[in-house]
């Protein structure tokens, strides 16, 4: 939960300081979301990386490095940003940071979904609260340093130095011993990139990930561009547009806290049903709503709809490695990787693509896109239904 919660903190650096970060940069918005596609390429690369990574370092090691990279990385897009003014290292800054945070999500949902498997009970959405949490923290920060005008040169070189020493404590108390099967029976690189590439032909997992993709559209939207679209569109000052990002982060770690009893209730696929539902709703106010307490409720359902689907396709996609899929040699990494892998594309690949779509519609127009998408996720939401034994 701790490792969690540090990867909250990391991905939440840079989105209440977009509007700073965007003026030191002296860039557009779509030049903003083009910078923030670096992010997407590291993180498509570290999600591939994650299981070899495990595998030959194993826990403890694997996710030490992957978060030293992660705080290196957030201290070169502040120094490039606030005090090179460039472009291309921040780019390198922002392909460091997702390589980081794209590994360290896997591995730490691979070894959490083991945890929900001996537990027997829902607990991937508290453990997801915790990245949340941390979120809130970052979010937090990042509010207090605008209202008193920090540089974010001097905000991200702060928290890099944190982050580096959280991690080196944090990972002592992971297990040193790698899991899974021993040295001699470890499939090889080609067996592993195989299962791999086998996750792609299989229906339900691709139907898990178009779960992920309209609530992870959804998040990174928030994450990237909603104190923009609160300072822009409903023409609140930089400091308050941050603490909408904080109700937001508040509302998803509240949401992902008491989830766990509501999946043992319910199940995943009324779950995720309701809450994709109360999202989309979310997503209308917020885009209509022109009275700031309207606005606030919208992003507090917003945040609701965008609560489970990452967690519950983690364990769904991890299950199914334990499961029939097991039998023929699929690895859970693997799969977690497949479906991580389409839900990273939407957080990260999909806010260039509402910045580019703002440029022609505004902002809060295009936000649109991921009202559809959410309703993609309601009528997708079977997949995650839990196998027969």
């Amino acid at each position: 939960m701790a490792a969690f919660a540090l990867g909250g903190v990391s991905l939440s650096t840079w989105g209440p300081r977009l509007p700073t970060l965007r003026a030191d940069l002296g860039v557009t918005d779509a030049v903003i979301g083009a910078v923030l596609a670096g992010v997407t390429v590291g993180s498509i690369t570290g999600l591939l990386l994650a299981s070899p990574l495990l595998t030959r370092f194993g826990a403890r090691r694997a996710m030490l490095g992957v978060l030293l990279l992660v705080a290196a990385g957030i201290a070169l897009v502040g120094f490039a940003a606030g005090t090179l003014h460039a472009v291309a290292p921040t780019v390198l800054g922002f392909v460091a940071v997702g390589l980081g945070i794209g590994a360290l999500d896997v591995m730490i949902n691979v070894e959490g979904a083991a945890v929900e498997a001996a537990a027997e009970r829902t607990l991937m959405p508290l453990m997801h609260a915790a990245w949340s949490a941390g979120a809130i923290l970052g979010a937090a920060l990042g509010a207090a340093c605008a209202a008193l005008e920090v540089p974010p040169a001097t905000q991200f070189a702060g928290e890099a130095v944190a982050i580096a020493v959280l991690a080196v404590v944090t990972v002592r108390f992971v297990p040193a011993s790698e899991h899974g099967p021993a040295q001699e029976d470890r499939p090889s690189a080609a067996e592993r990139i195989r299962g791999w590439a086998r996750g792609w032909t299989d229906w339900r997992l691709l139907l898990i990930g178009a779960v992920m993709l309209g609530v992870e559209l959804g998040e990174g939207s928030a994450n990237n561009w909603l104190t923009l679209a609160v300072r822009d569109g409903h023409r609140q000052p930089d400091a308050t547009a941050a603490l909408f990002f904080v109700a937001f982060a508040a509302g998803e770690t509240t949401a992902r806290v008491l989830g766990g009893p509501l999946v043992d209730r319910l199940g995943r696929v009324r779950t995720i049903r309701i809450t994709t539902a109360l999202g989309a709703v979310g997503l209308v106010l917020f885009i209509l709503g022109g009275a700031p307490w309207i606005v606030l409720v919208g992003v507090l359902l917003w945040a609701v709809g965008v609560s489970m689907g990452f967690p519950l396709g983690m364990s769904a996609a991890a299950e199914s490695g334990y499961g029939a899929a097991a039998e023929s040699g699929a690895d859970a990494a693997a799969r977690v990787s497949v479906v991580a892998s389409i839900g990273y594309l939407a957080n990260l690949a999909g806010p260039p693509v509402v910045g580019l779509l703002s440029q022609g519609f505004g902002l809060l127009n295009a936000l649109w896109l991921v009202v559809l998408l959410l309703a993609l996720g309601f009528a997708a939401a079977g997949a995650l239904r839990p196998r027969s034994a």
